[in-house]
């Protein structure tokens, strides 16, 4: 994507935040350099020749070169140093602190590049009690209310089946980043980009926050259930379970005609979307008592041609096999010199000027290394005397 193929990016991060963050951009079209440690690379690169751990590398870490350097040698961070004066975004996902002892903090490095874009994900923000603490997807679900509103109500609170607060904390990072590089160009400075996992998990929970903040009542856990509107959810059919949302008066009486029931809407308990939420439990027993019949493929198409919004719950394997997901190309491969061709998840944004492409496969540990420390002047002997040294 030649917009932003001038643009590179400097990635010092590892496992899925701030990988898919870089990924995004590479997509977009940016030169992404990973910059790894030797002889470890990123955590989710396993150990060498284990396929299915290296999976998890590959599917956050294509279109990127990868260059080692130890930042724990002064040599490896000049060399950084000298990669950010030709950089435009720099990305990293340490604890908070742990850049400025490395001397890779932005406040130095905006000194060698005023317009910079230095962005950081970490597990909870750089300020507040918790900056210093580690955090996993798991404990920002966790600390943000993710889990406690996850589940069925009679049930332990589980975290959401996808990593969301790591994917939300990249896709909020990009968002930034973004909209930095769009100031830097009407300035000429750059700016420090920053979130967390934990803010990504608050920042999902709008219609959670509304609740709180506006009827008084903590929320919980509804299962599928919306808790704002109903019947809005899964229901149970003969083959799995059917998804329907009936957000207005029109909608349910459509359900109910269809189901056969069409006096449901003069119910009492069913007469408005506050009184079927009173009486969610007794409604969807009635709904499932119908829905039981047939499976969930004939109800979605009988209830999407009845103007109620519907799907089947697809499995994952079902989800990338469907053929929507083949007319959004969100399946690719791409042909990786050692794994030879592997399946990658699609990019989720289609441009029209210039869809995303898999430029390059996930590249091995420091494939690049040489390349890159070419491109800043370095010589074959120089660049042999920094491997010798341990610097790269």
């Amino acid at each position: 994507m030649a917009g932003l193929a001038h643009i590179r990016v400097l990635e010092l991060s590892q496992v899925l935040a701030g990988p898919y963050c870089a990924m995004m951009l590479g997509d977009l079209g940016c030169d992404v350099v990973k910059v790894e440690l030797p002889g470890v690379g990123d955590s989710t690169r396993g150990q060498p020749g284990d396929t299915w751990q290296a999976a998890g590398f590959f599917a956050v870490n294509r279109n990127k070169r990868s260059m080692t350097l130890d930042l724990h040698h002064p040599e490896a961070v000049a060399v950084l140093e000298r990669l950010v004066e030709r950089s435009d975004v720099l990305i990293e996902s340490f604890r908070p602190g742990t850049a400025e002892r490395f001397g890779i903090g932005y406040e130095h490095l905006r000194t060698l590049n005023p317009g910079l874009v230095y962005a950081s994900i970490s597990g909870y923000g750089a300020t507040g009690p918790l900056a210093a603490q580690g955090g996993y997807d798991i404990m920002a679900q966790a600390m943000s209310g993710i889990m406690s509103v996850t589940g069925e109500p009679d049930r332990p609170p589980v975290k959401a089946g996808v990593a969301v607060t790591d994917v939300g904390a990249g896709l909020y990072c990009l968002v930034g980043i973004l909209a930095a590089l769009t100031e830097r160009a009407r300035t000429g400075k750059g700016q420090k980009v920053e979130t967390s996992l934990f803010e990504a998990g608050l920042g999902f929970s709008l219609w959670e926050a509304v609740e709180l903040w506006w009827s008084g009542s903590t929320p919980g856990r509804h299962g599928s259930a919306h808790r704002m509107s109903a019947p809005y959810q899964a229901v149970a059919t003969s083959d799995g379970h059917v998804t329907m949302a009936a957000l207005s008066d029109t909608q349910f009486g459509a359900v109910a005609g269809l189901l056969g029931h069409p006096e449901w809407p003069d119910d009492d308990r069913f007469a408005s979307n506050d009184a079927r939420l009173r009486h969610r439990e007794e409604l969807v027993a009635l709904i499932e008592a119908e829905t039981g019949r047939l499976p969930s493929a004939v109800w979605a198409e009988r209830l999407n041609a009845a103007g109620v919004p519907a799907a089947p719950v697809l499995d994952y394997r079902s989800a990338f096999e469907h053929p929507q997901a083949a007319a959004r190309a969100m399946k690719v491969t791409a042909d990786h010199p050692d794994a030879g061709p592997i399946p990658l998840v699609g990019s989720p944004v289609k441009l029209s000027a210039a869809s995303p492409l898999v430029r390059r496969p996930p590249p091995r540990l420091g494939e690049h290394t040489d390349e890159v420390l070419s491109s800043l002047g370095l010589g074959d002997e120089e660049i042999r005397r920094l491997r010798e040294a341990g610097a790269v």
